[in-house]
């Protein structure tokens, strides 16, 4: 007798996953989802709050997938190579893999939160027997969309939305100027945590998570970042005044760094 097909659906504690989530109770709720989530153990507070959150709203329970090994092992296994756009070896060993050994060789839907208005296609497995289904795409649900389903939901928005516009590990590499700044203003342990990152390597190298400078030098230039974030914040928020402040929030830090982060990892 064969197994039956699985339902999963991957939770990052941002926006659209959630929102999906909402979404697939709505539209199908005899369907037995798998929700997910991959710890690294390296979140933001907010993001566990936010997952909490989830679970009590939506009536369902997350279930949280580990690497066997935490960050720190596998940070030496890079020879204590940060990870980076060039070498994301965190989404490999602490996202990717995990979710494939917890789908095993079964037959699986994947649920995927990506918008009818995105270009992208997120983190798609390259083993035949997991299927990736786009809802948002297939009912036509743009960004105006997700926010409605999070309002009415009464989930709303992560906290950390006010500083920071996308999920993923406090540290991430994918953090702009402006983010790293709050973090520390923020959460100055965990900005402190990213700080010994950077400085403790026994042979002596130097790494660092932002391209050009370590934190300790990003931090003294705290002023001048906060100071055009808020100018280019102005002059967003004069172009359209009824637009959300999250949106404002995440167009000005894309235009500081538009690069696409790791799709396991931000949805």
């Amino acid at each position: 007798m064969s197994k039956p097909v699985r339902h999963i659906l991957g939770l990052s504690g941002g926006k659209d996953s959630t929102a999906l989530a909402v979404l697939m109770r709505q539209k199908y709720p005899e369907l037995n989802i798998e929700y997910f989530f991959c710890d690294t153990h390296k979140e933001l507070p907010e993001t566990e709050e936010y997952l909490d959150r989830i679970e009590v709203r939506l009536g369902i329970k997350i279930l949280r997938l580990e690497a066997e090994r935490g960050f720190d092992h596998w940070l030496d296994v890079y020879g204590g190579a940060l990870p980076s756009p060039n070498m994301r070896w965190c989404t490999k060993q602490m996202k990717i893999l995990p979710l494939e050994k917890f789908i095993g060789d079964d037959e699986a839907i994947s649920y995927i939160g990506i918008r009818a208005d995105e270009n992208r296609d997120g983190y798609i497995s390259k083993k035949s027997n997991i299927t990736p289904i786009f809802p948002f795409k297939e009912y036509g649900l743009v960004k105006a969309d997700i926010y409605r389903l999070l309002e009415e939901s009464g989930i709303g928005l992560p906290d950390y939305y006010r500083w920071r516009s996308r999920s993923g590990c406090f540290f991430c590499f994918f953090q702009r100027k402006y983010e790293w700044v709050m973090l520390a203003q923020e959460h100055p342990d965990l900005f402190a945590e990213a700080i010994e990152y950077e400085q403790n390597h026994a042979d002596g190298r130097t790494y660092t998570w932002t391209e050009g400078e370590t934190l300790l030098e990003l931090l003294q230039r705290k002023d001048v970042i906060i100071a055009e974030h808020e100018r280019s914040m102005a002059r967003q928020q004069q172009q359209n005044p009824s637009r959300k402040l999250a949106d404002v929030l995440a167009q000005v830090l894309e235009d500081e760094d538009d690069r696409l982060p790791c799709l396991a990892c931000h949805l």
